[in-house]
């Protein structure tokens, strides 16, 4: 019996697992409670997600994975190893073969970090792919033809922005300003405008309801309770579309710039491609609202996002493994 081919994007914010003929059969947050008294892992994904902000002292629920680098390799090994057998079942003979998906400005050591702890969670091979080709594979770029394609990839942790031609990248960057970057200028300026202290999980909610970084012909609101600094006690806030706008103003214009520099480090005919064809915006802060109209109106050039940007690292992952799969079998 075959083993079996896996996809894995090892996101800051969340996991996704991709099966080969099966398409991406789980997606759940990158984070990990466990008690500390006896060190045995609570929840895993969703379950301890709920539980980020609030739990009892002994309790605590983290995220293993920092601006896409492995920051706790024991946790994110056993959190590894729990997905992969919640997705692949308990049926297998055969260990699977795995590709994961890291930040394009990995160093070696971090790409180790990864590889050691996919072994470890039961993987017969391990793929390291880097993240801008996976998204272009999965939002359906052909990468292989000598044409430049311009992904700009917007995790949880890192930004990554890449120009891709013939199968590999030409110019790329990746900045550790991303989701989670978003979420936590809505705290600093939810705390500086309105005397409101919110957690990271109230803020990932403004930003998902009513979240832009661009001028909106409706504007959106949405009530927002917190804690009142001054007094101590629990408020209620009103927050509009506008005033995320503001919010993310700086935030935005760091991805903006990050853009800028791989443009004017990409070459003449490369350049002419993707003014023609577009940049494409995959990850889950690509679903940021009027950040394709932002990037169109800094750089000029017409801006989309894939179509499922969420999963578009998972698919291409998994894509991968298969297109490495093909290749061996072809050959005598």
């Amino acid at each position: 019996m075959a083993g079996t081919d896996v996809g894995i994007d090892l996101g800051t914010a969340s996991i996704l697992v991709y099966i080969k003929g099966k398409g991406v059969v789980l997606k759940e947050p990158s984070v990990v409670a466990f008690d500390r008294d006896t060190n045995k892992i609570k929840a895993i994904g969703e379950e301890a997600r709920l539980m980020l902000g609030r739990t009892p002292g002994n309790i605590v629920a983290v995220r293993p994975l920092r601006q896409g680098v492995i920051s706790d390799f024991t946790v994110t090994e056993k959190m590894l190893e729990h997905f992969i057998r919640k997705a692949v079942g308990k049926k297998t003979f055969r260990k699977p073969k795995i590709a994961v998906c890291v930040p394009s400005g990995v160093t070696e050591v971090e790409k180790k970090a990864v590889e050691d702890a996919t072994y470890q969670a039961g993987a017969r091979e391990v793929f390291i792919i880097e993240e801008p080709i996976a998204a272009a594979i999965g939002a359906g770029i052909d990468i292989s033809r000598p044409c430049g394609n311009m992904i700009v990839d917007i995790g949880g942790g890192t930004t990554d922005i890449a120009v891709i031609s013939l199968g590999g990248t030409v110019v790329s960057t990746s900045i550790k300003i991303a989701g989670d970057d978003f979420d936590e200028a809505i705290v600093r300026f939810m705390r500086k405008k309105h005397n409101l202290l919110i957690g990271e999980r109230t803020a990932e909610d403004i930003k998902i309801k009513v979240g832009s970084c661009y001028p909106r012909s409706e504007v959106d609101s949405i009530d927002v309770r917190g804690r009142n600094l001054v007094t101590g006690l629990p408020k209620t806030v009103t927050v509009t579309s506008e005033e995320t706008e503001e919010a993310l103003k700086e935030t935005t214009s760091q991805i903006v710039e990050a853009v800028h520099s791989v443009l004017e480090r990409t070459p003449p005919e490369l350049t002419a491609d993707i003014a023609e064809r577009g940049i494409v915006l995959t990850g889950g802060g690509a679903l940021l609202r009027g950040l394709e109209e932002l990037l169109e109106s800094k750089t000029g050039i017409n801006t989309m996002t894939a179509e499922d940007p969420m999963k578009c690292v998972a698919i291409g992952t998994g894509k991968f493994v298969e297109f490495l799969s093909g290749h061996k079998d072809e050959e005598p």
